[in-house]
């Protein structure tokens, strides 16, 4: 039985050059309650070899194939007995006293089950980062955004989210969460492979009842992209379909079969949009994320569990409408109403 009350797990797939160059800030930083983990997804570089002989107090948990983030995690997680745990990418920096509020927040608020710190950019440390920033929400389709990055545009951090905050959604590359509910909400759904996986499993966190939180006062830096980045049209095809899945299993039955319909046209003028772009191998993905949902509509609405506790899952109707169309770009823009009345 472990007697430490955090484990910081990595989680590495051929990620060599990453685990050398943003170990260092975690083992340097590391809390005397926290015990670092690395979660390999079956690498056939020599990543263990290396930390093995880097970072002799890093432990390894040798996963037995490559199941994406969703798998990875969920293999490496039962071999891990600490009851907070801390899922962190291994192209983040951290910095010093990183752990200690997020340990206090965690201790002092029992309804708190999942937390995100801030998140600046590795390359730009001046400016939030685009996968998670400060903290995720999501509009009627289930669109994602985030407080300090709203598509492409991305906010300097001028200390506007200085504050802690309940969002909807905790970024994947820095998730911080309670073991007890981790297991309660049965982990991520392996369905994903990879992008989203974290907004499925914040959302059924939320249906169950818990809070997910913020708290700026941890900061970590991220490279972002080193698996797939935006130029990718898989990272397009797992985006789409994944968020897709998202809407079947977790938003309320009613207005479910419309609301699904309507994302669905959306997606397709997003479709048009990149065509237009002259991004067809872009438009393509769209098209086949649609299909794959299609083949597993049934696994997920089977996937569906009791919402009773549902909180309204929508910050705004439309993001795409407010950016898009009233050109308001950040986050403190936006407007509530009417859109959500």
């Amino acid at each position: 039985m472990s007697s430490k009350q955090i484990a910081v797990v990595v989680l590495n797939w051929n990620g060599k050059a990453l685990l050398a160059e943003f170990l260092p800030t975690l083992v340097q930083h590391n809390h005397p309650q926290a015990t670092i983990y690395l979660a390999d997804n079956a690498s056939t570089d020599d990543s263990i070899d290396f930390v093995m002989e880097q970072f002799p107090t890093i432990k390894i948990i040798k996963n037995s194939e490559n199941g994406g983030y969703a798998k990875g995690y969920n293999d490496a997680l039962k071999h891990i007995e600490e009851p907070l745990l801390c899922l962190i990418n291994s192209d983040v920096a951290v910095t010093a006293n990183w752990l200690d509020a997020i340990l206090l927040q965690l201790d002092t608020e029992p309804n708190t089950a999942v937390i995100q710190p801030k998140i600046l950019a590795y390359r730009k440390q001046t400016h939030f980062e685009y996968a998670g920033a400060a903290g995720g929400f999501l509009d009627k389709y289930a669109y994602p955004f985030c407080r300090g990055r709203i598509f492409d545009t991305i906010e300097e951090d001028k200390g506007q989210y200085d504050t802690p905050e309940k969002i909807f959604w905790a970024s994947g590359a820095c998730l911080f969460i309670r073991s007890e509910v981790f297991d309660e909400a049965q982990g991520f759904d392996e369905s994903y492979f990879a992008h989203q996986e974290e907004i499925d499993l914040c959302w059924r966190i939320n249906n169950l009842g818990y809070d997910v939180m913020y708290n700026p006062q941890s900061l970590i830096y991220h490279l972002g992209g080193a698996t797939l980045n935006s130029q990718n049209p898989q990272k397009t095809f797992l985006n789409f379909r994944n968020s897709l899945f998202n809407i079947v299993k977790n938003a309320p039955k009613k207005g479910l079969l419309g609301l699904v319909f309507l994302r669905l046209v959306l997606d397709g003028v997003a479709g048009a949009k990149l065509f237009l772009s002259l991004k067809p191998l872009h438009t393509w993905a769209i098209v086949r994320a649609h299909f794959s949902f299609y083949a597993h509509l049934s696994e997920m609405l089977s996937k569906r569990t009791s919402l009773e506790h549902t909180k309204q899952y929508f910050y705004i109707k439309s993001v795409v409408c407010q950016y898009y169309i009233k050109g308001r770009k950040y986050f403190n823009d936006l407007r509530r109403k009417p859109d959500t009345t």
